[in-house]
C-alpha cells in the first residue's frame, strides 16, 4: 500500500486505475469500524466491480486500522478527524472531486465529509447506516470494554463479542479499535442533514438491526434516495450483488 501524511497521521491507502475504456472518475471508499480496506472492499469485489466500470478506485484504512498509523486517544477518532483524513488523501492524489462511498462507520464518516466539505463531493453513497446516524442507536454498550479484556474474557453481550472476534481475525490493534470506538460515534442533527445538497444514496439491508431505516434518512436531505438490500444484514449487506448493482446503477445516472 502507498501511504501519506495527514496532519501528522500515516494513512495507507490504494489507488487502482479504472479500465482503459472507463471515465476515470475517482471513487473514495471509507471502510468501516474494526475493518480495513481489503476486507470491506477488495475481498467484496467492491475494487474490482468499480474498476470495471471506468472509475477510478481509491481505498485508505483509516487510522487506528489497517496499515494506518495506530492512535490511542478517543479524541483523535472524532468523525471530524476521519473525514479529515479522507479529504486530505484526495488533496494528496490532486482530486478536486470524488464520488465518495463509506460503510456503517465509513457511511458516518462519508456523510461528515458530505456535509463540511460539500465542493470535493460528487455524490455522498451512505451504506449499513440509516436513521441512527441521527438518533445515536445501534451498537450496545460494552464494545470497548469486550477489545480491552484479556483473551477469554466473557463479553457483556453478542455483539460485543463479535466485535472481539472480528477484530481478532482482522488482526487489528485492539487497543485502538476500543479508543476509536469510543471517540468516533457522532451523531448529526436533522438541520444538518438538511445542508447536505450533493446526491446521496442510503443502502441498507432489511435485516439490519444496527443501522436503522435507510428511507427515513434519505428523507432528511434534499436530493436522497434508499435503497433497500433485501435479505441481508449488517454483516451481509456490505458485499451483496444487489448492493453494488444498485450502487454502479446511482452512479452511472450522475452528471
Amino acid at each position: 500500500m502507498d501511504q501519506f501524511d495527514s496532519d501528522g497521521v500515516r494513512i495507507a491507502y490504494i489507488d487502482v486505475p479504472p479500465a482503459p475504456s472507463g471515465s476515470g472518475d475517482p471513487i473514495l471508499l471509507i471502510h468501516g469500524f474494526a475493518s480495513n480496506h481489503a476486507v470491506n472492499w477488495v475481498n467484496t469485489q467492491w475494487v474490482r466491480a468499480l474498476a470495471q466500470a471506468g472509475y477510478r478506485v481509491i481505498a485508505l484504512d483509516n487510522r487506528g486500522h489497517g496499515e494506518s498509523e495506530k492512535l490511542y486517544d478517543p479524541a483523535l477518532y472524532s468523525s471530524e478527524h476521519m473525514a479529515g483524513d479522507a479529504v486530505r488523501l484526495l488533496d494528496h492524489l490532486g482530486i478536486a472531486r470524488a464520488h465518495v462511498m463509506g460503510y456503517s462507520m465509513g457511511g458516518r464518516i462519508t456523510a461528515h465529509v458530505a456535509l463540511d466539505h460539500p465542493n470535493r463531493v460528487r455524490a455522498a453513497l451512505i451504506g449499513g447506516l440509516g436513521m441512527h446516524l441521527v438518533e445515536g442507536r445501534g451498537l450496545p454498550s460494552g464494545i470497548a470494554e469486550a477489545l480491552e479484556a484479556p483473551p477469554g474474557t466473557p463479553a457483556a453481550n453478542p455483539t460485543a463479542a463479535a466485535f472481539r472476534t472480528f477484530a481478532e481475525q482482522t488482526r487489528s490493534d485492539l487497543r485502538a479499535l476500543a479508543a476509536c470506538m469510543r471517540g468516533s460515534r457522532q451523531t448529526l442533527s436533522r438541520g444538518e442533514l438538511a445542508q447536505i445538497e450533493v446526491p446521496v444514496l442510503v443502502s441498507v439491508g432489511t435485516l439490519d438491526t444496527v443501522a436503522g431505516s435507510a428511507s427515513g434518512l434519505a428523507a432528511l436531505m434534499p436530493d436522497a434516495r434508499a435503497l433497500d438490500i433485501a435479505g441481508k444484514d449488517h454483516s451481509t449487506a456490505v458485499g451483496a450483488r444487489p448492493h453494488r448493482e444498485g450502487v454502479l446503477a446511482f452512479l452511472a445516472a450522475q452528471p
